[in-house]
């Protein structure tokens, strides 16, 4: 069963739409959010410091368990042409890329 990893970023309302076109498609068997593990630390004396980065759009991983490749495909071109039309960024690969 082939696994797809996405990185988006962008509102949590973009987000929500993205997901909601997955998990509308056939051959979908899961839809995960996994949590980002790597730390973001700002040191004390940074220029950074202090400031809020809620501000910019946030970044969501997901993780696929799709049917088969036939699907993998059609998902990744319907995540392209949605996040294209919603103005975000979508990093997507497979698992033989990870």
């Amino acid at each position: 069963m082939p696994m797809m990893r996405a990185r988006m970023t962008g509102s949590d309302d973009q987000v929500r739409t993205m997901l909601n076109l997955i998990d509308s498609m056939d051959g979908i068997h899961s839809i995960e959010e996994v949590d980002d593990l790597m730390p973001h630390l700002d040191d004390w004396d940074s220029s950074s410091a202090g400031l809020s980065d809620l501000r910019g759009p946030k970044v969501h991983e997901i993780e696929l368990d799709l049917a088969n490749n036939s699907t993998a495909g059609r998902v990744q071109r319907e995540m392209e042409s949605l996040a294209f039309d919603l103005d975000m960024l979508v990093e997507i690969s497979d698992n033989d890329e990870a």
